[in-house]
């Protein structure tokens, strides 16, 4: 008797794998495109609903145009004041204390993180220091750097680090101690030394907490030079601020926290757009 055939499985070659695997991951691509356009179509309509409304309520006195002024007026007044030449000086002294005070601070922070987790002995007499200057309102040494410093640069920038690099230090020290232990003995049992695990293991591992640290530090560098302008400084978007506040002109005051929005806007989609270049090349 003949033997019955069996049909071996279907399978499919490797020339009709591939293309498959392409076009799975181009209909993925062309949907995580479509996605980011509606986000930020969602997110400019918003926006556009946001200020449309906001400038009827002033045109037609819903709100009190004194106090909340409305985006036409603002606009008005900062193209004035930017064609008469006063208002680039005062960003341009604001957006460089906020970078001056950002970079230092993520950087100090930083280092003073690798310290402390260099020195085992040296976290363990620090660590109720940190938590106590973490908890400490950072207004209050306000005007300890004045008297120190002087109402001026220094002043602004020893604000701005008081308050961004103590943050760095615990988000960077706690990445630094959650690397894999494993990762670690692989090297040592290879013969590396300290410098060795901290250079091959723990820093690369923990790039990505110090960029999403950066992204933490663009609004505490912001808090940090409002607050010293606020209390020492005669030019800068703080000063605006405060003046505006003096001479009842609140749409000067809306101006000024119309431009320091736009610009730590900008500071933290460089900060995304460094986290997603370094993800896509890690």
């Amino acid at each position: 008797m003949r033997e019955p055939v069996t049909e071996k499985p279907y399978r499919a070659s490797s020339s009709e794998s591939f293309p498959l695997i392409e076009h799975v991951q181009q209909a993925y691509l062309t949907a995580q495109r479509k996605q980011r356009r509606l986000v930020l179509a969602s997110q400019i309509s918003l926006l556009a609903l946001f200020f449309g409304l906001w400038e009827l309520a002033g045109r037609l006195r819903w709100i009190d145009i004194l106090l909340f002024s409305y985006p036409s007026k603002i606009i008005a007044l900062l193209y004035t004041k930017l064609l008469d030449g006063s208002l680039l000086p005062h960003v341009a002294a604001t957006v460089g204390e906020t970078v001056i005070g950002f970079l230092l601070g993520t950087l100090a922070g930083t280092l003073l993180a690798a310290l402390i987790w260099w020195v085992p002995f040296l976290a363990k007499v620090l660590d109720p220091y940190i938590v106590v200057l973490n908890s400490m309102p950072k207004v209050a040494l306000g005007p300890l750097f004045i008297v120190g410093f002087g109402p001026g640069l220094f002043s602004i920038v020893a604000m701005t680090l008081a308050i961004t690099v103590i943050i760095t230090i615990l988000v960077v020290y706690n990445s630094f101690r959650e690397v894999d232990s494993n990762l670690v003995k692989v090297v040592q049992i290879f013969g590396g030394s300290k410098g060795d695990v901290f250079r091959k293991v723990i820093f690369p591992a923990s790039i990505g907490t110090i960029v999403s640290a950066l992204k933490v530090n663009v609004g505490l560098a912001w808090v940090g030079v409002m607050v010293g302008e606020f209390l020492v400084s005669k030019q800068g978007l703080g000063y605006l601020v405060v003046y505006g506040f003096q001479v009842f002109n609140f749409t000067l005051v809306i101006g000024s926290l119309f431009i320091i929005g736009i610009v730590a806007a900008v500071m933290y989609k460089l900060v995304s757009w460094l986290e997603d270049k370094m993800n896509r090349h890690g």
